[in-house]
């Protein structure tokens, strides 16, 4: 299971947020290479975010990200100093990752 770092800072009444996602990112041509298999290939297919259990940011990806993705969004209306933004995402292969941040 993977990690998100998790940074959301509330300012003028709008939450930023910058996310860091570990993950290997392994493209179809790249598991080609180094198992003869595209069927290896794995990389982060959905991710989300919420906070006090609101979704308020989610993304369907593919393998056209960089391994390590940093995720950056905004929203307003939602949330305050001192709640929690919960990151998760899934991969190809069924795995998961997650983390959470205080809004400051």
């Amino acid at each position: 299971m993977g990690a998100i770092k998790v940074k959301p800072k509330l300012k003028n009444g709008i939450v930023k947020v910058k996310a860091l996602a570990s993950h290997e990112m392994t493209t179809y041509d790249i598991a080609k290479k180094r198992t003869g298999n595209r069927d290896d290939a794995n990389f982060i297919t959905h991710i989300s975010a919420s906070v006090n259990g609101t979704v308020v940011w989610e993304a369907s990806t593919s393998q056209f990200l960089a391994k390590n993705p940093i995720f950056k969004f905004q929203f307003k209306g939602i949330g305050k100093k001192g709640d929690k933004v919960e990151m998760n995402w899934v991969d190809r292969k069924g795995n998961t990752g997650k983390g959470k941040g205080k809004i400051k």
